[in-house]
């Protein structure tokens, strides 16, 4: 049973279940190992994990049910998962919910011959591996990172092209900083075929691994989230057929705002799961460890319990907030369509609140821990670690705000 109860009595049995194999997942496969993580520099443990999560049905879960997919079509229980996922390890949350980001597009579209020709790698035994490739290098003359994702730009930075010869599409540029780059099986990539269309020049092309002309740099060395794996892609006339473009001019664009709006609100709940895990650890610690003249638990002392308070408001806020948002993409027919400005907005908010409040979290929990927060052996480093590229990523936290206003007035920057 879900821990929450109102949530618990929103979700139907399949996804109780799904919910619960997920947190029993966690405490047996991925917290006993979560600090060898940083030091899994061959992805054997993280592969391992990956595995056991595409055993219990979590990379085949979006995909239709006819070419052997879970059916899962409610994006609550999704986020709900990844949260389950985070708590034991944010990196790999990220990794098998880009799995879902990357084939979302075709889904929505639909894309037969995209679903066609990748269900049965999807949907088999093996764990396969997708990456949503968006993210590009600036230039002098401007453009790449947090451009791309600014939708008042309408893809007019974007650096990447996509070139129609005969029935295929030709493409080249570089990616930078895409979850899973290097190791993915399947690639979406947010290509232009004129940046001078604009919004009608995006367009969203799947490329398979191995494909001639794509290759990969090195893999980034980052503070945390290594769980996470992030290189340079780079794309020399790789050839792809026609169809393998999700839908369409305008279409593109529109599934592209899509991910967007879908990518924060996961986001919001790998942070809640991150800030969760944290807090999880720092009551365990506050309440063994006794201090003080007149010696008691950590937290049963007034200012421990103050800021135990602000951890609990804001990861139950938190996820409230991002579970509402999900719950309103599911109804586009209530509350505007995917792809609008009031969805992009609400993800957004949900996405810069929780990630706000995880590095809060995490923050005051080293606090409470002191010198023990800041060791290895606690795990609340880890999170800490963890959590802060959660704020920086798809547009940092400002841009995420600037699309929080556009749903208010018109923001023109």
């Amino acid at each position: 049973m879900y821990r929450d109860k109102l949530l618990n009595e929103i979700l139907g049995e399949e996804d109780r279940i799904l919910i619960d194999l997920l947190q029993n997942y966690c405490a047996a496969e991925i917290l006993p190992v979560r600090q060898q993580i940083d030091d899994d520099h061959d992805h054997v443990i993280v592969h391992r994990i990956l595995q056991g999560l595409a055993d219990l049905g979590m990379v085949r879960a979006v995909w239709p049910a006819e070419y052997g997919g879970g059916g899962v079509t409610s994006t609550v229980t999704s986020f709900l998962a990844v949260e389950e996922i985070a708590r034991g390890d944010s990196g790999i949350a990220v990794a098998v919910s880009c799995c879902t980001w990357a084939i979302y597009p075709a889904l929505l579209a639909p894309n037969k011959r995209v679903l066609d020709d990748f269900a049965p790698l999807f949907c088999g035994d093996q764990v396969k591996i997708g990456c949503f490739n968006m993210t590009e290098s600036g230039g002098p003359q401007g453009g790449g990172g947090c451009d791309i994702e600014n939708i008042k730009n309408q893809g007019r930075r974007i650096r990447t092209t996509a070139r129609r010869e005969g029935d295929q599409w030709v493409l080249n540029g570089q990616k930078i900083w895409a979850t899973n780059s290097g190791i993915a099986d399947l690639y979406l990539m947010v290509c232009t075929t004129d940046p001078g269309q604009g919004d009608e020049g995006i367009a969203l092309i799947y490329v398979p691994c191995p494909t001639s002309g794509l290759s990969f740099g090195k893999f980034e060395n980052k503070a945390g989230m290594q769980g996470d794996r992030n290189t340079t892609t780079y794309l020399e006339n790789v050839r792809v057929p026609l169809e393998y473009r999700a839908a369409g001019p305008g279409r593109d664009a529109e599934l592209f705002h899509v991910n967007l709006a879908l990518g924060r609100i996961g986001s919001a709940a790998m942070s809640v799961g991150n800030a969760q895990g944290a807090f999880e650890r720092v009551m365990d610690f506050a309440s063994d460890r006794v201090v003080g003249v007149t010696p008691k638990p950590i937290r049963q002392h007034s200012i421990a319990a103050g800021m135990l308070a602000d951890m609990i408001i804001g990861i139950e806020t938190a996820r409230s907030f991002y579970v509402q948002a999900a719950y309103k993409f599911d109804r586009p027919e209530e509350y505007g369509a995917r792809h609008s400005a009031e969805q992009l907005s609400r993800a957004s908010i949900a996405k810069v609140y929780a990630a706000d409040m995880a590095v809060m979290v995490t923050n005051r929990a080293m606090e409470l821990m002191g010198s023990y927060g800041y060791t290895r052996d606690y795990d609340v480093e880890k999170y800490w670690r963890d959590c802060k590229i959660i704020q920086l990523w798809e547009g940092g936290a400002q841009l995420g705000r600037f699309d929080v206003c556009r749903a208010y007035y018109d923001l023109e920057i």
